[in-house]
């Protein structure tokens, strides 16, 4: 298997903007009173998330889903794994355990516990093979697999997930990246070429796509984009610093 980039990073289904808002939503656990708690304090977030995840005799599974996300949110994964796995079980909305088993699939992968991963995305998606959940599961099975030196198999759900949602940006940059490991550079750049048209578009995309140009002999573009992504990545970085600069003088 070729190895991984070192700089490479996958799309993990976290993040998205609509209609992907599953993975989006601001629970009311983290709301607290900026006058008795400091809001940026970790701890208190991770107490008030433990006494909500404590179940009584009726559980509310969006309640939990909510507290599962919010715990990933804090990287507290283990955390996170057991409440999504309860907000599953205990759902009665498919599409509520669904996004619950997709993301305790993200948790595990951010612990780099790969088999439960694949385990938790195959679960959501045999709910409903065919929602956008399943899509994002199917794209973080993708990495899962590739993680665990099953690349062809990886790029066999990159491309069902693809199927499932031709309007989903990371999926296509997920296939672009199997593409181009498999050697098969032009649709490599036509898929990242289409997460940049659906508004997908960071300095590991670029410079992903600056290789699969190289690979079919187009040097002159590998170095255009090359050059995009150092000027994205020290745009990227100036930002983090004035927003930085910026929370300090608001504390």
């Amino acid at each position: 298997m070729t190895e991984e980039p070192e700089d490479h990073e996958f799309s993990e289904g976290q993040g998205f903007s609509e209609p992907y808002e599953g993975f989006d939503l601001e629970p009311p656990e983290l709301n607290v009173d900026p006058d008795s708690v400091d809001p940026v304090d970790s701890r208190v977030v991770s107490d008030l998330l433990d006494e909500r995840s404590i179940g009584g005799d009726e559980v509310d599974a969006e309640e939990l889903l909510d507290v599962g996300i919010s715990y990933t949110r804090i990287q507290r994964f283990e955390e996170a794994t057991e409440t999504l796995e309860r907000a599953a079980r205990y759902a009665e909305d498919d599409s509520v355990a669904q996004e619950a088993w997709a993301n305790k699939g993200a948790a595990h992968a951010e612990l780099e516990e790969y088999d439960a991963a694949m385990g938790a995305y195959r679960e959501a998606i045999e709910l409903d093979p065919d929602s956008e959940h399943a899509a994002t599961a199917e794209t973080n099975l993708a990495y899962a697999l590739w993680e665990s030196g099953r690349s062809e198999q990886a790029l066999e759900h990159a491309e069902r997930a693809v199927e499932i949602d031709p309007r989903f940006p990371q999926a296509w940059y997920n296939r672009g990246f199997f593409l181009l490991e498999r050697g098969l550079a032009e649709e490599a750049i036509d898929a990242f070429d289409n997460a940049i048209r659906l508004g997908f578009r960071n300095a590991t995309l670029l410079e992903e796509k600056a290789r699969a140009h190289e690979e079919v002999g187009e040097d002159e573009r590998a170095e255009e984009l090359v050059e995009e992504a150092e000027e994205l990545r020290q745009e990227t970085e100036e930002k983090l610093i004035d927003d930085g600069a910026q929370t300090e003088l608001y504390e």
